[in-house]
């Protein structure tokens, strides 16, 4: 047989094309079957190399898996059936689990049918890979001593051993794994019955008893070669009969087997190429479990041109990475990539790269789901199911593609005054009719007809409560289109363009055809129908000219075979690479064992002859992994684990490479600087002269807030999508006692109180809260009403009816020095006596006697100043007799009455006149330029709602590292 391999060490492609090119017969001449398009891509550039940049005619190269009959040798017609299209296969076994309405734990919506049935197609295709028919092995997997419910899962399966087949045949198809089975096959005996006059070469490690018939056919042809990648000549024979099968050579050591072929048959390819003893070490340091024991027998190992990365954190690992790979450029012609199976660590060391100016193609490609059109699609139906509430429907507007019918610009401008003036603060009522009741002043009109067109946009997604999923995905492009629309730009050709957008349309207009015939979805489903329809494709993009020609991001399939001068081999975690071996969700290990399915523990051997080739062919090697990932701790890929065990049995340590420092020191300050608190001393002209009492409250807290929000002019914005809104429960409480106080009959009235239930319930649905919310407020409010209008009763019983109340009163107070005092009291009344009585409403816990003692509660000490003052009209003055707080919960005691002082009305007196004496000095302090505006200087007087804590940069002059 012919079957040769290159050193391990040797760069593949490089070696391949040499050797090919040193033989007598012409270059174009022959075919050459790879694993991949990315290697036989790479191929190519590796003759031109080899020619020395000449023109050559290359022979015929194509990749195993993309083989068609085009790709073939055959002679005459090829009897195979068609192959089912995929989305085809997956939507007839969706259908198959739906029709089962649950039964044996089926899903019952076609989200979860769909994903349910990718899953199936994958155990068909294993099984047309492994030449195994599921109906007859299936049956007998489940022996007396596994779980019952693992018999509950055959019966699952029997639509793919059962139905599925009877589908097929009644199309006239067959799976696509089959179709190519059949086309190896085919060519495998094309071949066996007319070998080719020319040369044949066959790259395989591992493979289905399919490729294995191939190998064998091209391992036996008079000019056929099968060459073994990264086949490790330096395992010893008892090393290679204990071979398990997560080994990084079982996959060489089952394909050697099939085709009836021994080690001593693997011919040694290119004699020249130098050994670095690199390959060695890693042989020795992956040897199988039962062969550890060679480790105790002392070996030159060469740790040449290997170091160790291990950062903190993912964040710095991508740093030092990126770092990594621009020094490699300071040497002229020197090539660097990133190798990862981590497509998050591929994205985050590719905006690293950004930063030191370059760029560099991921040619693993890009998630689809993740592209921006297909981030539109999800956005639009995530909007669509939550009615448009504010979070779904802000990250909606901020997509770049977002228009509406605008210049981009212009609709990003309207999105941020819809952000503030709609949809912040409490979640609005659901759809566009929440969202316009808060739009209703005259002046913002132009924001009303962004809403109108918005809503036009999205009219295609006002779906009825059963749509046909086809219809349901029609809107959805629809509204899309006219969302994407600008002034001057067909939606469609913004949203359709580029590769994301061609290969997003195409799988779209695929599914259209395709869905038409499923059950009918809720418009709630459409998301996840959305998203499993997207799942598991991948975009690659063409190679941007911008790239950098001496960098790479590449994927452990697509860096096979290929070779750079420095190569960071990143990830290497447990759960990573090597990934986890799951059996999958039908089979247990047992069960897999019997049907005659591949082990899991196969793709944990691919994966470490993938490190293997990888670590001993390139260059300089950095093994990379984060002390932490996710937050959490990582555990080390085993082979670093066992690397280091061996190199520490020999007195040895794998350097650690100083990227860790660089990315550590890159963003650190050469010295920190101690802030002082921040002292702002505006001049007297910008300083305010008018203060609500609220702002005499905060002046005496933190007078800070008030430099900022008076003078700066900073207001903080109210939170997004707020779950609910204390404040806002406050102003429906207030306004609806002063509508029921508004007319004095209603107290004495029999139906008195269930008006003032009325009252309550009318100013609540004038605020218009979403309808969870306006059931839990109603509750609360009528238990509100109910002690409101009892404590009223009691208190004209005793105390008499007032000769004068006002609710919701405002005023304005002057005092020395030119300053205004403005309030507003939410109760205020003459008594019987003559005397004025003033009460606050509050929905929270009021402030207690020693607060107002103290001074740090100023409000009612300052309401009943300005009610003496005559500020509230001449039929509200006098002297004040009562302050008190009405705490309005609504809950278990839905009210309470706080009196304050009432029984020491020297207190009372006392407060009123520490008011009137302290704040005219208050004012003309603060009117003084030479008074610093501090932050937080009182302690005892804490700011409950400092907004300003940020700006003021608290956390760092207070020395508080808690933020």
């Amino acid at each position: 047989m012919n079957i040769g391999a290159f050193p391990a060490e040797a760069p593949f492609l490089p070696a391949l094309a040499k050797l090919w090119l040193s033989a007598p017969e012409a270059p174009h001449d022959g075919l050459i079957i790879l694993p991949s398009r990315r290697a036989a891509q790479a191929l190519a550039g590796a003759f031109l190399e080899e020619n020395g940049g000449k023109a050559l005619l290359l022979p015929r190269i194509i990749a195993l898996g993309a083989i068609d009959e085009a790709a073939l040798t055959l002679r005459g017609g090829l009897d195979l059936p068609p192959a089912i299209a995929p989305m085809r296969r997956q939507a007839l076994l969706a259908q198959l689990i739906l029709k089962m309405n649950g039964a044996r734990g089926a899903p019952v919506r076609l989200p979860g049918a769909w994903t349910l049935a990718a899953e199936l197609g994958r155990l068909l295709d294993e099984a047309d890979y492994a030449g195994i028919d599921l109906a007859e092995t299936l049956p007998g997997v489940v022996e007396g001593d596994l779980a019952s419910h693992w018999q509950t899962t055959l019966e699952f399966l029997r639509i793919v051993t059962h139905h599925w087949p009877a589908i097929l045949a009644s199309l006239g198809q067959v799976n696509p794994a089959a179709r190519l089975v059949g086309l190896i096959d085919a060519q495998s005996a094309a071949w066996r019955d007319t070998p080719p006059p020319h040369r044949v070469w066959l790259v395989a490690r591992e493979g289905n008893p399919a490729l294995c018939r191939l190998a064998g056919t091209v391992a036996g042809l008079k000019r056929g070669l099968l060459v073994l990648p990264g086949y490790d000549a330096a395992l010893s024979d008892e090393a290679w009969a204990a071979l398990d099968d997560s080994h990084a050579q079982s996959g060489i050591a089952r394909l050697l087997t099939a085709i009836g072929a021994r080690r001593d048959d693997v011919l040694r390819l290119g004699a020249d190429s130098k050994a670095t003893g690199r390959a060695a070490l890693f042989s020795r340091a992956l040897l199988p479990a039962a062969q550890l024991g060679d480790w105790q027998h002392k070996t030159p190992l060469s740790i040449e041109g290997l170091s160790r990365l291990e950062a903190q954190d993912e964040a710095q690992d991508a740093t030092a990475i990126a770092m990594i790979l621009r020094d490699a450029l300071e040497v002229p012609g020197r090539t660097a990539a990133l190798i990862t199976p981590d497509r998050g660590l591929a994205t985050r060391v590719a905006a690293a790269l950004k930063r030191f100016g370059v760029t560099a193609d991921d040619s693993a490609g890009e998630k689809l789901l993740e592209t921006p059109p297909a981030l539109l699609l999800r956005l639009l139906s995530s909007a669509a199911a939550a009615d448009y509430a504010p979070l779904p429907l802000l990250a909606l507007l901020k997509h770049p593609l977002t228009a509406a019918g605008l210049a981009p610009e212009q609709c990003r401008d309207h999105a941020k005054r819809l952000e503030t003036l709609a949809l912040r603060g409490p979640r609005p009522a659901p759809g566009f009719g929440g969202l316009r009741f808060r739009l209703e002043k005259p002046e913002l009109e132009p924001d009303r007809g962004f809403l109108n067109r918005l809503e036009q946009c999205l009219a295609p997604l006002s779906l009825p409560g059963a749509v046909n999923p086809a219809a349901a995905l029609e809107a959805l492009i629809k509204a899309a289109e006219a969302l994407t629309e600008t002034a001057d730009q067909k939606g469609a050709e913004r949203l359709w363009s580029g590769e994301a957008g061609s290969a997003l349309s195409e799988l779209l207009l695929e599914a259209l055809a395709t869905l038409a015939d499923l059950p009918d979805i809720r418009p709630a489903d459409l998301p996840e129908l959305i998203d499993a329809l997207l799942a598991g494709t991948v975009v690659r993009r063409p190679r941007t000219k911008d790239g950098h020609p001496r960098v790479a991001i590449w994927g452990v399939q697509e860096a096979m075979l290929q070779s750079v001068d420095i190569a960071v081999l990143g990830g290497l975690a447990e759960g990573v690479w090597p990934g986890m071996a799951e059996p999958g969700p039908w089979l247990s290990r047992p069960m897999r064992k019997a049907a005659g399915l591949p082990a899991p523990e196969t793709e944990i051997a691919a994966a470490a002859h993938d490190f293997f080739s990888l670590a001993a062919a390139c260059g300089t090697v950095v093994l990379a992994a984060p002390a932490r990932r996710e937050r959490a701790p990582a555990v080390p890929a085993r082979w670093l684990t066992r690397l280091n065990a061996l190199l520490e049995g020999a007195g040895l340590a794998l350097p650690a490479h100083e990227a860790a420092s660089w990315a550590a020191q890159l963003d650190a300050p050469a010295s920190r600087i101690a802030r002082p608190r921040p002292e702002p001393r505006p001049p007297a002209a910008a300083r305010p002269q008018a203060f609500s009492i609220s702002d005499v409250a905060t002046l005496l807290a933190d007078p800070y807030a008030i430099y900022a929000r008076r003078i700066l002019g900073i207001r903080e914005l109210d939170a997004l999508d707020a779950e609910s809104d204390q404040s806002q429960f406050g102003d429906v409480v207030h306004a609806g006692l002063a509508a029921f106080f508004a007319d004095p009959a209603y107290i004495a009235a029999p139906d008195g109180a269930r008006k003032l239930i009325l009252a309550l319930q009318q100013a609540m649905h004038d605020t218009r809260p979403r309808a969870a919310l306006e059931q839990w407020w109603a509750a609360r409010l009528e238990r509100i009403a109910v002690w409101i209008f009892a404590a009223e009763r009691e208190r004209r019983a005793s105390l008499g009816a007032p000769q004068t109340m006002a609710l919701e009163k405002s005023a304005e107070m002057s005092v020395m020095g030119g300053f205004v005092l403005k309030g507003r009291a939410d109760r205020i009344e003459r008594r019987a006596d003559g005397r004025i009585a003033i009460m606050d409403y509050k929905t929270g816990v009021p402030p207690t006697a020693q607060a107002v003692l103290a001074g740090t509660a100023p409000q009612l000490p300052l309401e009943a100043l300005m009610a003496e003052a005559g500020a509230f009209g001449p039929g509200l003055a006098g002297e004040v007799a009562e302050l008190a707080y009405w705490r309005l919960s609504g809950r278990h005691e839905p009210g309470e009455e706080k009196a304050l002082f009432a029984a020491k009305p020297e207190k009372l007196r006392e407060v009123i006149d520490a008011a009137r004496d302290a704040l005219p000095a208050l004012f003309a302090k603060f009117a003084d330029p030479a008074t610093p505006y501090l932050a937080a200087p009182h302690p005892a007087r804490q700011n409950l709602y400092d907004s300003y804590a940020g700006i003021s940069r608290r956390a760092e002059w207070a020395n508080d590292d808690s933020d």
